[in-house]
């Protein structure tokens, strides 16, 4: 799945640590970065399948992404009434680093939730399918249990989840348990408000 996000901000510490986040939080996206709405424009915008942009951006080109009001996620201040875009998607940026990463897993839920709103992704390669048993292992994973932990829960040995824990990151070619946890939210499996 060859998805693409820009972020549009002005600020440049601030693209510099989205962008950190969200590529430890969903390493399959590919991130483009703008500093001006005129650079995103110049680089076919609709090929993106969000845009992060910040609030002020948002209000100058309000005609741009109120035709994509559905891909854009609003960079705020606070979640104070006064600070949000009717219709559009928001994300404070004021808040600890594991806050913003879990209002940002409750968007993908909301939005993405069993892949919907995705693009397509071929179903004719069954090796990427997960076995009944290799989704409650990820399940647990996601949850932040640990492999005793889930061998107790399954009933199986350490070892046996370490093996299923291998099968699941080389199915999915996922290396780290942000981004399983992300497949994890965005295939509902888990529940965001659980993590």
């Amino acid at each position: 799945m060859n998805v693409r996000i820009a972020i549009i901000d002005t600020n440049t510490l601030a693209i510099i640590g989205l962008k950190q986040v969200l590529e430890s939080v969903m390493p399959i996206m590919e991130i483009d970065t703008f500093s001006s709405f005129d650079e995103l424009i110049g680089a076919d915008p609709d090929s993106y399948f969000h845009y992060f942009t910040d609030i002020s951006i948002v209000l100058q080109h309000m005609d741009f992404f109120r035709e994509r009001v559905h891909k854009t996620i609003v960079l705020t201040k606070s979640y104070a009434a006064n600070s949000q875009i009717a219709f559009f998607h928001s994300l404070c940026v004021n808040q600890s680093e594991q806050k913003f990463i879990k209002d940002l897993l409750m968007l993908v839920q909301s939005a993405h939730a069993h892949g919907r709103n995705l693009p397509r992704v071929d179903k004719s390669d069954d090796t990427r399918m997960l076995s009944p048993r290799e989704a409650e292992v990820l399940t647990h994973m996601a949850y932040g249990l640990t492999n005793k932990e889930i061998a107790d829960k399954l009933c199986i040995s350490i070892t046996t989840v370490i093996s299923h824990r291998k099968n699941i990151m080389d199915k999915l070619g996922m290396r780290t348990l942000s981004a399983l946890t992300i497949y994890a939210v965005m295939n509902g499996y888990v529940d965001v408000n659980r993590i």
